[in-house]
C-alpha cells in the first residue's frame, strides 16, 4: 500500500477529498481549473485589447492603440503558452503511456488505462 494516492487528505483536513476522491483527482482539479482559467483570462485580454483598439482608431490616441496592441500580443502568447502546455503534457502522457492529467486515478491503479 505504498501509493503516492492512499495519502489520509480526508482523515487529515477533515475533509471527503480523502475518503471519495484521490490525490490523483484533486491534481486534475486543479490543473483543469487553472487551464479553463488561463483561457477566460486570456478571451477577456482579447476583448479589451480589440476593444482599445477599435475605440483608440476613432480618436487617433497612438498611446491607447499601442496599449491595445500590447494587450492583444499579450493575449496570444498566453494564449500560446497554455495550448502548448496542454500538449506537452500529453505528448509525455502519451510517450510514458500514463494518464496523470487526463485520467488521474488509472495511473494509482483505480481504473483501467
Amino acid at each position: 500500500m505504498n501509493k503516492l494516492a492512499d495519502v489520509p487528505i480526508g482523515r487529515t483536513l477533515n475533509t471527503p477529498l480523502g475518503t471519495t476522491k484521490s490525490l490523483g483527482d484533486l491534481i486534475n482539479l486543479i490543473t483543469t481549473s487553472a487551464i479553463t482559467i488561463a483561457g477566460i483570462i486570456v478571451l477577456f485580454l482579447f476583448l479589451y485589447g480589440g476593444l482599445k483598439l477599435i475605440t483608440s482608431a476613432g480618436s487617433n490616441d497612438p498611446r491607447s492603440t499601442g496599449q491595445g496592441k500590447q494587450a492583444v500580443t499579450y493575449a496570444v502568447i498566453g494564449f500560446i503558452i497554455i495550448f502548448a502546455s496542454y500538449w506537452i503534457i500529453r505528448a509525455i502522457e502519451i510517450i510514458m503511456d500514463v494518464d496523470f492529467i487526463t485520467n488521474p486515478a488509472s495511473m494509482f491503479g483505480y481504473l483501467g488505462s
